[in-house]
């Protein structure tokens, strides 16, 4: 399905798919007299939960990234997500704020398997963009959500830009469902960035734990709190240092798993979670869980890693066959630890 918001006309929409009837759905809640839509977490961090934003506020969301990337009226866009959460919601708000052709292809593994043109902006999460490297080059403005991007796409990322020796630009994202969308981005190609960079108006600061604090008054009303830990480099650059409720301490010393898992997939080509699991004398002890078979070898490389601290290193490693994720793409760690411990 092709849409094209220059010259919409809901009622010529004709819908084939099951995803293709939840757009047009989606469009006739927007173009409804409402203020608002309905928006689902992911639940990644809890409960999924449903809650009603106001269509202004995921405008102006939209036309802070419209204007960052510089997208233009007649522009083409793939969406590829699902629009039951804030990250599909917001690309058909942006096709419709700025008039772009919005290519719709069901939310799939491998969202480019039957792209042959270009297009100058789309939204994936890793493990799509992961499926999808050798059409990167078809993508000029690529947004990449929903889950932390690990060093090892970063690598292949990079690799594919070499190959196909092209400009486009790719950037990892922040943001939640709470500011509809992210707020702020960190470029991966053509030159990779160590820290994201908020939009306008949009204020960051961090409480007494170091979590980040971000007040984005054109979004949400309230300041919200979050439970990530960063690092402040100036007003409008933060790094991202993993989130608070995932710390494991162990032994009183405090561990950080999303920085050693960035270590980790440097050298494995896995996905790979640190969990604490509980002991008797460490309070958590430190595992890794590698997704795949088990295997001596990638055991044998992640054990001679030279990890900054001793008891960054695992204790013990296992393998799984499949890590659990939530719909968007996030590492589901409280199914996981549930599979781990069998509880």
């Amino acid at each position: 399905m092709l849409i094209d918001f220059n010259k919409l006309n809901i009622n010529n929409l004709s819908p084939q798919t099951d995803f293709e009837y939840t757009i047009k759905n989606f469009l006739d809640e927007w173009f409804s007299l409402g203020d608002t839509v309905k928006v689902q977490t992911s639940g990644s961090t809890g409960i999924p939960k449903v809650f009603e934003i106001e269509k202004k506020k995921m405008i102006k969301s939209a036309v802070m990234t419209c204007d960052f990337l510089e997208l233009k009226e007649g522009n083409k866009a793939l969406l590829c997500l699902p629009v039951d959460y804030i990250s599909g919601k917001m690309m058909m708000v942006r096709s419709i704020q700025r008039k772009l052709k919005l290519i719709v292809t069901d939310p799939s593994l491998k969202p480019t398997e039957y792209l042959n043109e270009e297009v100058d902006f789309c939204a994936m999460t890793p493990l799509q963009v992961e499926n999808s490297l050798n059409k990167l080059h078809l993508i000029k403005n690529l947004i990449i959500g929903g889950a932390a991007v690990s060093e090892n796409l970063k690598s292949k990322i990079l690799s594919t830009k070499l190959l196909s020796n092209t400009s486009n630009r790719i950037f990892e994202t922040y943001g939640m469902s709470e500011t509809l969308s992210h707020i702020a981005l960190k470029q991966l190609m053509p030159e990779p960035e160590d820290y994201f960079t908020v939009f306008e108006n949009i204020s960051i600061t961090t409480d007494e734990r170091g979590c980040l604090k971000i007040e984005a008054p054109d979004l949400n009303t309230e300041v919200l709190q979050t439970n990530d830990l960063v690092e402040i480099r100036n007003e409008k650059q933060f790094k991202f240092l993993g989130r608070i409720d995932n710390v494991i301490n162990s032994g009183g010393a405090k561990i950080f798993p999303e920085a050693l898992e960035a270590l980790v997939k440097k050298e494995i080509p896995n996905e790979a979670v640190f969990l604490g699991s509980e002991d008797e004398r460490l309070g958590q002890k430190l595992i890794l869980i590698i997704e795949g078979e088990e295997s001596a070898e990638l055991s044998e490389k992640v054990l001679k890693i030279p990890f900054e601290k001793s008891f960054h290193k695992p204790k013990e490693i296992i393998f799984t066959d499949k890590i659990p994720r939530t719909p968007n793409g996030k590492v589901n760690r409280i199914e996981l630890y549930k599979i781990i411990t069998k509880s």
